[in-house]
C-alpha cells in the first residue's frame, strides 16, 4: 500500500467510516510538513506581526536565517498561496513581501501554540533541565 493509502486508511472518520480525499492528506502532509519547518514558522510569525515588509527587513527580524533560506522560504510560501511578493520597479529593486488571506489564516491557526508555549515555558525548561540532569548521571 502506499504512504498516502496508509495514511488515509489511519485517519478514516470512526462515526461514518469514511476515509478523506487522499488529495486533502497529502496537501496536509506537505502543510504540515513545510510550516512545522522552524524557518517557515518564524518568517510567518514575522509577516503576521507586521504585515508587508521588504526582504532585508524580514531577515532583520527572523533571527540567524540566511539569506539562501530565507529566499527560500519565502519562495515556498509563495508558491503555497500563503504569501504575495511585490517587486516595485525603482532602482535598487524594491521586494516586498506580504501574508495573502490565507496566509493570515494559517498563522491564526497557529498563535494559539505560541500561547501555549508562553504559557509553559518554566514547566518546559525545568523539565528539560531535570532530564539532562539525569541524562548526565553514570
Amino acid at each position: 500500500m502506499d504512504m498516502t493509502g496508509d495514511v488515509v486508511a489511519k485517519i478514516a472518520d470512526p462515526d461514518t467510516g469514511l476515509t478523506a480525499d487522499p488529495r486533502v492528506e497529502a496537501l496536509v502532509q506537505d502543510v504540515i510538513g513545510r510550516v512545522a519547518d522552524k524557518w517557515t514558522m518564524l518568517v510567518l510569525e514575522v509577516l503576521a506581526e507586521h504585515g508587508e515588509l521588504r526582504f532585508t527587513r524580514v531577515g532583520e527580524l527572523v533571527n540567524g536565517i540566511s539569506q539562501k533560506m530565507l529566499t527560500q522560504t519565502l519562495r515556498y510560501m509563495e508558491r503555497d498561496g500563503l504569501a504575495i511578493r511585490t517587486v516595485h520597479p525603482v532602482i535598487p529593486p524594491k521586494v516586498e513581501y506580504r501574508l495573502t488571506d490565507l496566509g493570515l489564516t494559517l498563522a491564526e491557526a497557529f498563535c494559539p501554540v505560541w500561547h501555549w508555549a508562553e504559557r509553559n515555558l518554566d514547566q518546559i525548561e525545568a523539565a528539560r533541565e531535570a532530564f539532562d540532569e539525569r541524562a548526565a548521571r553514570p
